[in-house]
């Protein structure tokens, strides 16, 4: 059966399928063998001879997902990126985003050497990529049990990496939108900021999904895409007043992000 894609050309469903494995295939690869053939050599170098291992490991993580992305653009040209110049100038911020895709998190982390970022505390228990994410600075999202001194720690840490350049990545939203519309935020982000005293840059990222979508294995890579991610706010907080409200901030972030989920 034939069917005709977004430029009116007819393509069987079968080469569709075999065009997506065998990209899937090499993608999943380069995660995987690519990363142990390529990269763990210096993520041990690192390990052992760094002066700043988590800078050093930081570092490591970009140029793993910017190679990952590198290999998507010239593998599935018909998904175009469109990363705004302002994004990649961006330093010394808290930097949240929405959330629609797996993609969403290793695209930001590509985009800066010095970062860091809150993952979900199941994946700080998986061998060896839980120990990278620690060694990374990476942040527990709860901090609750075993991780309750990891989390103070990274915390002991963001201050000086944010005033060293680096800055802080964060889906307040906690999870993937399905709809594209904005959950509701959590608090983690901006106590941080508070904390830091940092500026908030708010980003919108847009078919993420379109590229990996959700619930399936394998990518979509034969469709016609552009993929966005904007700049669409810088907010510096005035966290010294006495107006200041946590409560306030998250509702001009959420309000700059996009309508609710429930609108």
């Amino acid at each position: 059966m034939k069917t005709p894609d977004r430029a009116g050309r007819p393509r069987t469903n079968g080469v569709r399928w075999l065009k997506d494995a065998t990209i899937t295939t090499l993608l999943w690869g380069y995660f995987t063998a690519g990363f142990v053939l390529f990269f763990s050599p210096f993520y041990l170098l690192a390990f052992l001879f760094a002066k700043e291992r988590t800078t050093a490991f930081q570092h490591l993580n970009s140029r793993f997902f910017h190679g990952f992305f590198w290999i998507c653009r010239r593998l599935i040209p018909r998904h175009r990126w469109q990363i705004d110049p302002a994004v990649r100038n961006i330093r010394s911020s808290v930097i949240v985003c929405n959330h629609v895709s797996y993609l969403d998190s290793i695209l930001l982390v590509s985009l800066f050497r010095r970062h860091t970022t809150i993952a979900k505390d199941r994946l700080f228990g998986i061998p060896i990529f839980g120990w990278l994410l620690a060694l990374s600075g990476y942040i527990p999202s709860s901090g609750r049990g075993r991780y309750a001194d990891l989390l103070i720690d990274s915390l002991d840490t963001i201050a000086a990496n944010l005033e060293a350049g680096g800055n802080v990545i964060v889906f307040p939203e906690g999870t993937r939108s399905r709809d594209g519309r904005i959950g509701e935020l959590q608090k983690g982000a901006f106590k941080i900021a508070r904390y830091c005293q940092a500026p908030i840059n708010v980003l919108r990222i847009s078919n993420t999904d379109r590229l990996f979508m959700p619930g399936r294995f394998s990518f979509n890579t034969c469709a016609a895409n552009a993929i966005d991610l904007k700049l669409i706010a810088k907010i510096t907080p005035e966290y010294e007043s006495s107006a200041f409200s946590i409560q306030q901030l998250m509702a001009q972030v959420r309000a700059t992000m996009g309508p609710p989920a429930s609108a």
